[in-house]
């Protein structure tokens, strides 16, 4: 009803997720329970009592395989149970997905996926230490002002000498906390954001 014609595009496209943490999980939720079915799924963590402040499921699957777990509660998702390293993604074939998410805290692997598949990525940045959902964006990551890690990424592609452009999901909220610690209202509303631009990216696509 919300999106006509153009919801079959949700329903062919192949969409691959990367990191199933606490932005990752609510990704995939709010993309399955979108009409999005074919999405695989890559992490290499297992869920620790650490993640039940943030991360769906993992109440039920402490000790387990995140991505195998997830298959249990998403009806025909692919997983892959590896680690999301630069070596990694220099040697994955992307070109089968129609859109890449990232949800992963690797730097270096966050550079390597925007030089290999900038067109189709969508990038998560830093949400811990943040506790306003309301600063949550989505924009270029030249223009995600107000977040130090984002800041970092930039410095890194210039660095790189990497001039393309690809969204971003970030927070423009200062932190004043040191500790490395998470709140759902704002790890939600990242996950919730990167899934909102995947679909809007794939409604483009239909036009």
């Amino acid at each position: 009803m919300l999106f006509g014609a153009r919801y079959g595009a949700l329903e062919e496209a192949r969409v691959l997720l990367l990191g199933v943490g606490g932005v990752g999980s609510m990704a995939l939720d709010c993309l399955y329970r979108s009409g999005v079915r074919r999405i695989t799924i890559v992490d290499y963590d297992t869920y620790d009592v650490t993640n039940l402040n943030r991360q769906l499921w993992s109440e039920q699957h402490v000790g387990e395989s995140k991505v195998e777990a997830l298959q249990q509660h998403y009806e025909g998702i692919e997983a892959l149970h590896v680690k999301v390293d630069e070596a990694w993604v220099k040697a994955f074939d992307f070109t089968p997905y129609d859109v890449v998410l990232d949800a992963i805290d690797d730097t270096k692997a966050k550079l390597a996926l925007a030089q290999k598949c900038y067109a189709k990525l969508i990038s998560a940045t830093g949400s811990a230490r943040k506790t306003d959902p309301t600063q949550v964006r989505v924009d270029s990551i030249w223009r995600t002002l107000g977040d130090p890690f984002a800041a970092k990424i930039r410095r890194e592609l210039k660095r790189r000498r990497f001039d393309r452009n690809y969204r971003c999901v970030y927070s423009a909220e200062n932190t004043v906390v040191k500790e490395k610690g998470s709140f759902m209202a704002v790890t939600g509303a990242f996950g919730l954001a990167m899934c909102a631009e995947c679909v809007k990216k794939l409604m483009e696509r239909a036009r």
